[in-house]
C-alpha cells in the first residue's frame, strides 16, 4: 500500500472532481450499467413520514435504520482505462469524485487479488468522532443496486439486495482486513453495513442505537422489505424526523434596500439613492418548481427567512457567496423559518412537492412517543403475515 495514503479529512471534498468529457462519459457508463436512458443521479430518494404511514408500516414489511447526518453518496467500483481498480463517490449533484491515492480495495470472494467492477452501492459518508477528538471517516451501506455488472438486482426485494452485498462484497472486504489489519490506515474511510431493524423495533433504536452512535443523527429511515430499487422518488422509503426537525431545502434570493444618502454621504458626492448591502436584506425562500426547456423555474414561498441583525453580521463576516445558495431551514418555536445550515452539497432546492410533503408532516407529524406506541401493532401485523407465509 501506497504510505502516503490517509483517510480523508473532508467528507465534502472525498476526491478529485471529474470534469466534463469525463464525467459526462462517467455518467453514460453507470446509466447504462443500470438499463437507464437518463444520465442523472439514479439514487433512491425518501418521502416525509407523515401519519397515514404508521397504517403503512402496519400493512408492509418494512426496515428501519437511523438517518445518518452525513452526506449522501453512490460508491461506483470500476477500472481505469489501463484496467486498474478504481472507485467513485457519485454525489447527489451527480458529480463523480475520484478516489485519488486512495488505497481502496473491494476484493472477490476467494480471491484477494481481483476487485469488483460495475458495481454500484448506496449509503452515506459520514464522520465519526472518537476519543481524544479524533474523527474517523465511514461509508455506510445500506443499498445495492448493481453487483458485478448484473444490474436484475434493481427488481429483487431489499432484503435480497442487501443479502448480495454482505455476502459477495462485505464479507471478502471485511476478510481482506482481518487477514492483513495493518492495511486499514490507508483506505480513504472504512465501510460499514447500516445496522437495519424489522420497523417493529423502534424501541431498540431509540433507547440502544441512536444513543450509542459516533456521528450525527437527524432521524429515521423506514424502507419497504419487499420493494423494488426505484430511481428518485420513492413512496416506499420514509423519513421520520421529529415534527420540530423537519428542514426544508429552499434557493435563497436576497433584495436589499435602496436608501437615501445621508448628509455625510451627500458631502462625500453621493447624492443618488444606493442599494445597501450593509443592512440586513429581505431574505426570500425559493421553491423549485422543475425545468422548462433547461430554465429552472421558480416559486416564491410563502414565507420569508428570518435573519436577526447579529445573524446577518456573522453571514457577512465569512465572507462566502450567499446570493442563490441553498440552505436547509427548520422552523422556531414562533413558526419563523431559520437557517440551520447550507447545503453546498445538493444542486437544486427541494421540488414543490417535497415541500409540500415537509409541511404535511409538521402539520400531522408523529413524535417518538407516538411512533413507540405503534410499536406493538406492527409487530403484531408482521408477524401475522409471517404466519400466513408460513
Amino acid at each position: 500500500m501506497d504510505p502516503n495514503s490517509r483517510p480523508l479529512h473532508d467528507i465534502a471534498n472525498p476526491g478529485i472532481k471529474a470534469e466534463h468529457e469525463l464525467a459526462k462519459s462517467l455518467r453514460g457508463e453507470v446509466a447504462r450499467l443500470l438499463g437507464r436512458s437518463q444520465f442523472n443521479f439514479p439514487g433512491a430518494q425518501p418521502v416525509s413520514f407523515s401519519r397515514k404511514h404508521i397504517d403503512e408500516l402496519r400493512r408492509e414489511d418494512y426496515y428501519v435504520c437511523e438517518k445518518s447526518d452525513g452526506i449522501r453518496y453512490l460508491l461506483y467500483l470500476t477500472q481505469d482505462e489501463n484496467g486498474r481498480e478504481c472507485q467513485y463517490l457519485i454525489d447527489r449533484k451527480n458529480d463523480y469524485w475520484f478516489l485519488h491515492m486512495r488505497n481502496m480495495h473491494f476484493p472477490l470472494p476467494g480471491n484477494t487479488e481481483k476487485y469488483h467492477v460495475d458495481t454500484l452501492i448506496d449509503g452515506e459518508l459520514v464522520m465519526d468522532s472518537l476519543p481524544g477528538g479524533k474523527t474517523e471517516p465511514k461509508f455506510l451501506v445500506f443499498d445495492l443496486l448493481a453487483l458485478d455488472g448484473k444490474a436484475d438486482l434493481l427488481a429483487k426485494p431489499l432484503d435480497k439486495r442487501l443479502g448480495y452485498f454482505k455476502e459477495h462484497v462485505m464479507k471478502p472486504y471485511r476478510q481482506l482486513f482481518a487477514d492483513y489489519p495493518d492495511e486499514a490506515k490507508y483506505m480513504a474511510f472504512k465501510v460499514e453495513m447500516k445496522e437495519m431493524q424489522f420497523s417493529y423495533g423502534i424501541e431498540m433504536m431509540f433507547r440502544q442505537v441512536l444513543p450509542s452512535l459516533k456521528h450525527q443523527n437527524d432521524g429515521l429511515i423506514f424502507t419497504c422489505r419487499t420493494s423494488p430499487y426505484q430511481f428518485g422518488t420513492d413512496q416506499h422509503i420514509l423519513k421520520w424526523k421529529a415534527p420540530h426537525d423537519n428542514t426544508v431545502d429552499f434557493r435563497l434570493k436576497l433584495e436589499f434596500p435602496r436608501v437615501e444618502p445621508n448628509e455625510a454621504e451627500r458631502a462625500e458626492g453621493q447624492h443618488e439613492p444606493f442599494v445597501d448591502y450593509d443592512s440586513v436584506p429581505k431574505a426570500k425562500l425559493l421553491i423549485f418548481l422543475g425545468n422548462d426547456r433547461g430554465q429552472a423555474n421558480y416559486e416564491e414561498f410563502q414565507d420569508p427567512l428570518y435573519l436577526t441583525e447579529d445573524e446577518w453580521e456573522q453571514l457577512k463576516s465569512w465572507g462566502d457567496p450567499l446570493q442563490g445558495r441553498i440552505i436547509e431551514c427548520c422552523l422556531d418555536e414562533e413558526k419563523r423559518w431559520r437557517l440551520y445550515r447550507f447545503r453546498d452539497d445538493k444542486s437544486e432546492a427541494n421540488h414543490v412537492s417535497t415541500v409540500m410533503s415537509v409541511l404535511d408532516s409538521i402539520k400531522d407529524g408523529v413524535s417518538e412517543d407516538e411512533l413507540l406506541g405503534a410499536a406493538k401493532s406492527i409487530k403484531d401485523e408482521w408477524k401475522s403475515r409471517e404466519r400466513q407465509r408460513h
